[in-house]
């Protein structure tokens, strides 16, 4: 357990550690809890912290009050329009992506449905530029993607990106819930 520093300040700030990120520094971290997982999970726990694993990345959980899971739920809705807008630009979007600002720019000037899904997205933002730039930089900050190079806006999706689909893959929508009004 080599870097019980480091992954506390990256995990209790809501960050991942992915397998595949593209820092030498974060694989080497994701391969030290990989080896050492147990003793990680032990010495976390201590601090009512749990280290626990997805597809290929790790994160801190709690269990939590039932208000508290509704309330980031609800945080959650933001997200289901990011991933609806990314799968609908890419259908094969997914960990070890690679995409541009100016790829998505070009493909939102020739496809109505993409032009359809960006406007709900980054309200306050009225530039197409400037939404997609706060997208990805929203994907970065959760640590669902590392910027590459800087100069051209390239991106690439880290492993981390499998729970937030995995959470929004798992809501699932009574019907009668569908049919009904909030008040």
């Amino acid at each position: 357990m080599k870097y019980t520093s480091e992954v506390f300040q990256r995990l209790s700030r809501g960050q991942f550690i992915s397998s595949n990120s593209i820092d030498a520094v974060t694989r080497a971290i994701y391969n030290d809890i990989e080896d050492n997982q147990q003793e990680y999970e032990d010495y976390f726990s201590q601090i009512d912290f749990q280290l626990s694993a997805g597809d290929g990345f790790y994160y801190f959980s709690r269990k939590e009050a039932k208000v508290i899971v509704e309330n980031k739920l609800q945080s959650l809705f933001s997200w289901i329009e990011y991933l609806d807008f990314l799968k609908t630009y890419d259908t094969s979007f997914d960990a070890g992506t690679q995409f541009s600002l100016a790829q998505i720019e070009v493909r939102l000037s020739s496809d109505l449905e993409l032009k359809e899904k960006i406007l709900p997205l980054f309200p306050e933002k009225t530039s197409t530029r400037d939404k997609i730039e706060s997208l990805a930089g929203s994907l970065v900050n959760m640590g669902f993607a590392e910027q590459v190079n800087e100069m051209e806006g390239i991106y690439q999706v880290t492993s981390a990106f499998h729970y937030i689909e995995q959470i929004i893959m798992s809501i699932n929508i009574d019907e009668e819930a569908k049919n009904e009004v909030p008040e």
